[in-house]
């Protein structure tokens, strides 16, 4: 016996599984993080820390404006 599926059936769901292709491609891209800092002194008075903090970053890859979400 023979399953038989009717043209109009097979071209919605051709038509459906097209349309969904790019929200699951879409779904396996990679979050890119996002990393703050936040302090409650002063500007001047934490640039040394924030120094430090930024070259460890860059150390690991993370280097600020850079927004492609890749480490190297």
């Amino acid at each position: 016996m023979a399953i038989g599926i009717g043209r109009r059936q097979f071209i919605s769901a051709l038509g459906g599984a097209t349309l969904a292709w790019p929200l699951a491609a879409r779904a396996q891209q990679p979050a890119i993080p996002v990393i703050g800092w936040l302090s409650g002194t002063a500007a001047e008075t934490s640039k040394p820390t924030l120094g430090a903090f930024q070259n460890a970053l860059a150390d690991v890859g993370y280097v600020e404006g850079r927004n492609d979400g890749t480490v190297q």
